[in-house]
């Protein structure tokens, strides 16, 4: 069966595992606004899973990230423009249209993962990397060390939402990992305000949410399962506890089939998915680039769960309990995943949730 990091990776994403890291940004200095650094917001320290620290004295101009969900961040907080190349594109069609246009602009270093040649040779300045923490990435011969970083002048950093699964020390419950990794790369990119903002509007978001649902005892929240459509059908890949999802799924008002599992992603049967006839199921589909072909794909995952013997039974699939929401915004860690709460929680909670704005 194919790796299921770099099948979630395909298609520009990095559908790796969140994690509870320790504290993100250790700032040399702090102002009552929260700024790292002095009034400018340098200099800002970052340090990775195992305690590694990078320091910047001022914002990098020439930037690549390692896919599609690195980059789109960047956009996100206003550094799209100092982006020099990515890894993994994301597909045609599929980065927000706000900034859609320049997105597709940017370089493709590697239709996959950059080779360790054209990464290090690349002019960068910083390398903005989503996948696991000294994992095995990096095409042939692997990715570059941390030695061979220094000596080409780039500056290595992760976002630990994704790249530090293996540390998590529980299950995801809500997304603190993913707003302190974007305040994390806004220190770094001089765009500390804006992480600010993109962090408000998330939470103000959520907490619309959160605050409907908290009515609702723990046994009238219906079970939950995500089908990874697009990872094969052959075997099912749950999203554990330490996956972002898990904390998406959690703030809706739901309960992951597999929250127990402690892991970010992990094969199961079909038995269990069975067993523990989930009471809704997320059609796991990524983002095809258009309205047309996303529900063409929806239509396919649910055409198998009532074609496939093992399924067909299933009360969520017999009610025809299904969620389509974006493989993307539920399993990658990024602005979107405050999105994808409210619109599980719409389906799955309509008498309880407002219309959000």
């Amino acid at each position: 069966m194919r790796s299921r990091v770099l099948s979630a990776l395909v298609i520009g994403t990095a559908a790796v595992g969140l994690a509870a890291c320790s504290p993100a940004v250790q700032e040399a200095k702090q102002d009552p606004s929260g700024q790292s650094g002095g009034s400018t917001g340098f200099p800002a320290t970052l340090d990775d899973c195992e305690g590694r620290k990078t320091t910047f004295d001022a914002a990098p101009q020439r930037i690549v990230t390692s896919n599609g969900s690195s980059l789109e961040l960047l956009f996100w907080l206003g550094a799209g423009d100092k982006i020099i190349g990515t890894g993994f594109p994301p597909a045609k069609g599929t980065l927000p249209e706000s900034f859609r246009a320049a997105g597709e602009k940017v370089p493709v270093l590697g239709e996959m993962v950059i080779s360790k040649e054209k990464l290090l040779g690349s002019g960068a300045q910083l390398y903005v990397d989503t996948f696991a923490h000294a994992g095995a990435m990096g095409g042939m011969g692997g990715p570059p060390s941390e030695e061979e970083f220094a000596a080409a002048d780039i500056k290595h950093v992760y976002l630990k939402s994704t790249a530090c699964a293996a540390k998590a020390s529980g299950p995801l419950t809500d997304l603190s990992t993913v707003e302190t990794d974007i305040k994390r790369m806004g220190s770094v990119t001089g765009t500390g305000a804006k992480a600010d903002e993109l962090v408000q509007g998330m939470r103000t978001k959520v907490t619309k949410v959160t605050d409907a649902v908290a009515k609702l005892p723990q046994d009238k929240r219906p079970s939950y399962f995500f089908f990874d459509f697009d990872a094969g059908t052959e075997q099912p890949i749950a999203v554990c506890g330490k996956q972002v999802a898990n904390a998406v799924i959690t703030l809706a008002g739901a309960k992951n089939l597999f929250a127990d599992c402690d892991a970010d992603f992990k094969p199961v049967g079909w038995e269990q998915v069975v067993s523990g006839n989930p009471q809704w199921i997320q059609l796991g589909v990524r983002d095809k680039g258009g309205k047309q072909e996303n529900d063409a794909a929806f239509a396919a995952a649910e055409k198998f769960l009532r074609e496939f013997p093992a399924t067909a039974g299933l009360e969520a699939v017999k009610q025809g309990k299904f969620v389509r929401v974006s493989s993307e915004a539920t399993t990658i860690a990024g602005v979107r995943n405050a999105d994808a709460v409210v619109e599980i929680a719409k389906t799955i909670h309509p008498d309880v949730i407002v219309a959000q704005g």
